[in-house]
């Protein structure tokens, strides 16, 4: 703008002059018009990915109109904001998955769920990494983590049991030893 009205603002300046200062600084405004056009369908274009991963809404802006210097970075720092939260949200998935085939693993359990198969089975990068799908992941690896303590409790009572019945009937202990192998 300080371009624009420094060309128009030469009072020496003749009628051809002016027409030409008048076509530089429509061909200026030409190009950040483009400019900013562009700029602002590669921003719509990564936020769209973003919430189509995220599950979250699109950013509103009028795209009838130029965007202003303000609103394109006022949609900088939205993408940038999903990005982060996108990378947050994609450490607790591979966190929370490793744990999960982890414990399934040890509970010989199989993903009898659409939503366990998944987690277990599905790329990486197809997971929907939306706020409801972190929440039910991570209700999911506590759950495994309750029936695992379950499973640790009752091999427990288990074992005293056994060390009871051993006790009780005498047993040597070296056959103690060859059965608490198995």
């Amino acid at each position: 703008t300080e371009l624009i009205s420094g060309l128009l603002q030469t009072e020496e300046s003749t009628i051809l002059q002016m027409e030409k200062n008048l076509r530089t600084c429509v061909e200026v405004l030409q190009k950040q018009k483009r400019d900013r056009k562009q700029e602002l369908k590669a921003l719509q274009e990564q936020d769209r990915a973003l919430c189509d991963i995220l599950c979250t809404a699109l950013f509103t802006i009028d795209t009838g109109s130029v965007p202003s210097l303000d609103d394109l970075d006022r949609y900088r720092h939205h993408v940038a904001s999903l990005n982060t939260l996108k990378e947050q949200r994609r450490e607790a998935f591979v966190s929370n998955k490793r744990q999960i085939v982890l414990l399934m693993e040890e509970l010989d359990h199989t993903p009898d769920t659409s939503f366990e198969r998944d987690v277990v089975c599905e790329d990486e990068e197809a997971f929907c990494l939306s706020e409801d799908n972190i929440m039910a992941l991570q209700n999911l690896l506590q759950q495994l983590e309750r029936r695992r303590a379950l499973n640790e409790a009752v091999c427990t009572e288990l074992r005293s049991r056994i060390l009871a019945l051993w006790e009780r009937l005498q047993i040597p202990q070296e056959q103690r030893d060859s059965s608490a192998m198995h």
